[in-house]
């Protein structure tokens, strides 16, 4: 009976290559277009995840001497998701909203969740997280992190894994002692170099899209658009990777300016965007380091160092004409925005995925079923205070529990979406909206747009306007279509 409560052609409905708008933005403005590389130019598959995952596994034991056992532990994919908080001294994994809860059902120590009524405890009786507690700007706090990298994903599942092994074990472990080894040997990974490797070996087993890449820069520039590239990864690989994806022009990049710096992970573009000290400095063809003076950024050329501001004073690139793309909405993206004016498009593989999911009839009966109990929870409440309707509303409320963890499975047994804490948004959604003006799962999405396309975001009602769509119908404040009807479809 569920299936009488969808509207026809309700399934399918979102397509999982659009772009969606967090703020008005037209295409027809932006005469710049920038980029970030890891994750925003280039896609990776899964089987990096693991050699990280593996690698830092075995530094730990290699190296640091943990137990020969912990090597038993493989890469599990679907276990963890971006945008997960840390607590370092209570070893828990788990996911907040934006009004800094804890999610019911998602806080993992090691590979085991947590019962809600222990979280409760832990936290001195709630599931709210302070603000002091919770991170400073770019997702750090004092006893908290925030894991927003994609590469993170390998860093979440070995810190569940070890931390699964000594509690199971009985080996007593201090939780900093274990947490800063952990991202010791997985920072390893990538400032030695490993990592870039690997993929330079195989890039066929470890890059995804290169044609669709190839595709968007190309049709950018014949339009006349100017393009750059700013990445923490090593010039040699960035270049190597260039030639592989043919983002060139006549053996030369297609970009207006590369920069180069390395250092890994901890040496982020936010460390670009800071900085006043680091002038730029050019690279020859075989990647040595030259003395000259920089006064000019010339199209397909490599430059190592630098700082935004020296960037900005050279190119004259400024404000709401550049659009930069990146996947990591702090250090990528947050800055920008904020100080600088630039706009902003967000890179989240995972949206394709969930689109998907939200696209099933299970996801659509689950959720039209569980916004119509609770419309009849909130509305029924007052009007029936006898017994036997207690009892009812009593099962209507078990029955929401119930789906509310039924269409969060869906998403991730564990965490759920990455979106959304049930009927709350992440913590990581909320960062999204305000750190991005678009957000889609590739930079190929970018092919299904005219180039003066403009992108209008959804007219959403607050909790106090009236719902103009079906789909945004709120539970209480109004009169619910059919609501008799409703109440008798099990």
């Amino acid at each position: 009976m569920f299936s009488d409560l969808l509207p026809p052609g309700v399934c399918n409905l979102l397509n999982p290559a659009a772009i969606f708008a967090n703020n008005e933005i037209s295409l027809g403005d932006i005469e710049i277009y920038g980029f970030d590389y890891d994750y925003t130019l280039a896609q990776y598959s899964n089987s990096l995840h693991t050699m990280i995952f593996n690698t830092a596994r075995d530094i730990l034991v290699d190296q640091y001497r943990y137990p020969e056992d912990i090597k038993k532990h493989k890469y599990a994919p679907g276990f963890a998701i971006r945008g997960l908080h840390y607590d370092i001294q209570k070893s828990l994994l788990m996911k907040i909203d934006a009004f800094h809860y804890v999610q019911s059902g998602t806080a993992y120590r090691g590979l085991k969740p947590v019962p809600d009524e222990e979280v409760i405890e832990k936290y001195g009786g709630t599931q709210h997280i302070p603000l002091y507690q919770m991170s400073d700007f770019y997702g750090k706090g004092p006893s908290l992190k925030q894991f927003m990298d994609i590469f993170s994903l390998p860093e979440m599942t070995l810190i569940s894994c070890v931390n699964d092994y000594f509690i199971n074990h009985n080996i007593e472990f201090d939780p900093v002692h274990l947490y800063r080894d952990i991202t010791d040997a997985i920072k390893d990974v990538h400032v030695k170099g490993m990592m870039y490797k690997w993929i330079e070996k195989d890039m066929e087993n470890y890059i995804l899209h290169g044609d669709e890449t190839y595709a968007v820069l190309n049709r950018l520039v014949s339009n006349g658009k100017k393009l750059f590239l700013i990445t923490n990864s090593p010039f040699s690989f960035v270049l190597e990777q260039i030639k592989y994806l043919k983002v060139t022009e006549n053996c030369s990049p297609l970009f207006t300016i590369i920069s180069s710096w390395g250092g890994g992970p901890s040496c982020s573009l936010n460390n670009f965007c800071v900085s006043f000290h680091r002038p730029f400095r050019r690279l020859d063809e075989t990647g040595s380091l030259q003395w000259d003076k920089i006064n000019e950024l010339e199209k397909g050329k490599i430059y190592k160092q630098g700082n935004l501001f020296d960037f900005l004073r050279i190119t004259g690139w400024r404000g709401s004409r550049v659009l930069y793309f990146g996947d990591h909405l702090y250090s990528d993206l947050a800055d920008l925005m904020l100080r600088h004016g630039w706009r902003t498009g967000a890179i989240v593989p995972e949206l394709e995925a969930e689109i998907r999911i939200i696209n099933t009839e299970q996801y659509m009966h689950s959720l039209t079923w569980l916004q119509a109990i609770t419309g009849l929870l909130e509305r029924m409440q007052q009007m029936h205070q006898d017994a036997e309707s207690k009892q009812v509303l009593s099962e209507w409320w078990k029955e929401r529990q119930e789906l509310r963890s039924r269409t969060k499975n869906l998403f991730n047994p564990q965490f759920g979406s990455i979106f959304r804490t049930y009927h709350n948004p992440t913590y990581f959604s909320r960062r999204l909206c305000r750190f991005s003006d678009i957000y889609m799962s590739s930079i190929s999405c970018l092919l299904n747009y005219d180039l003066n396309f403009t992108f209008y975001p959804r007219r959403t009602p607050l909790q106090h306007e009236a719902p103009l769509w079906m789909d945004q119908l709120c539970t209480g404040c109004m009169k619910t279509p059919f609501l008799e009807e409703m109440i008798h479809i099990r």
